[in-house]
C-alpha cells in the first residue's frame, strides 16, 4: 500500500490531502494501521486492484481481504459522509497509468458502491480538481454527475474541487 500511496502521490500531486516527501516520511507501521482500520466494518474501506499475471487478470480485492502477494495498481477509499447518512465518499482513487483504461476504475467504484449499499448508504460522492478533465471524463463514464458545488481545495488555496454524485 505504501509504494501505492508514493505512486499516486508522484503521478498526481495535486489530487490528494498529502504531499509526496509526508508521505515517504511516514513509518510502514502507519500505513499497517492504516490499512488494518479500514480492512474491517461499515464506515471506513479501502479497495484495491492486485496486478496478477496480467491485466486481463486484475481483480479488486474488498476491505476485509489482505492481500500478500502482487502489487497495487489502483485504490478506492471510501468513508461515511459525517454529515449525511445515506452517503458514501470516495477518496483517494488512482490507477496506476499502465493500468488505465482497462475498467480497473469501474470495477473498484462498484465495489465501493456494493459496500456502500451493504451499510444502508444508497448515494456516493466524490470531489475531483476542476481542471483535471481525464478524471471528470472518467467519472461521468461511470455515472456520477456534476452536483454544481464548488468547494476551495483543502490545501491548495489557488484550486477548486467540484462534486459529482451517482447512486451505489
Amino acid at each position: 500500500m505504501r509504494a501505492l500511496r508514493l505512486e499516486m502521490l508522484a503521478d498526481s500531486p495535486l489530487a490528494y490531502l498529502e504531499t509526496l516527501a509526508d508521505a515517504a516520511a511516514r513509518p510502514h507501521d502507519e500505513y499497517a494501521a492504516r490499512v488494518a482500520r479500514a480492512a474491517t466494518g461499515t464506515a471506513l474501506a479501502q479497495f484495491v486492484a492486485e496486478a496478477t499475471a496480467g491485466p486481463a487478470q486484475q481483480r479488486p480485492a474488498g476491505p476485509a481481504q489482505r492481500r500478500t502477494a502482487g502489487r497495487f495498481v489502483a485504490h478506492a477509499g471510501a468513508h461515511a459522509a459525517s454529515d449525511d447518512p445515506a452517503v458514501t465518499v470516495l477518496y483517494a482513487v488512482y490507477v496506476s497509468p499502465p493500468w488505465r483504461g482497462q475498467g480497473l476504475l469501474g470495477a473498484l467504484v462498484n465495489a465501493v458502491a456494493d459496500w456502500s449499499r451493504a451499510a444502508g448508504r444508497p448515494q456516493l460522492l466524490l470531489e475531483v480538481v476542476v481542471g483535471n478533465d481525464r478524471a471528470l471524463r472518467a467519472y461521468q463514464r461511470l455515472g456520477f454527475t456534476d452536483t454544481g458545488v464548488r468547494l476551495p481545495h483543502p490545501t491548495l488555496p489557488d484550486l477548486t474541487e467540484l462534486q459529482m454524485r451517482r447512486p451505489a
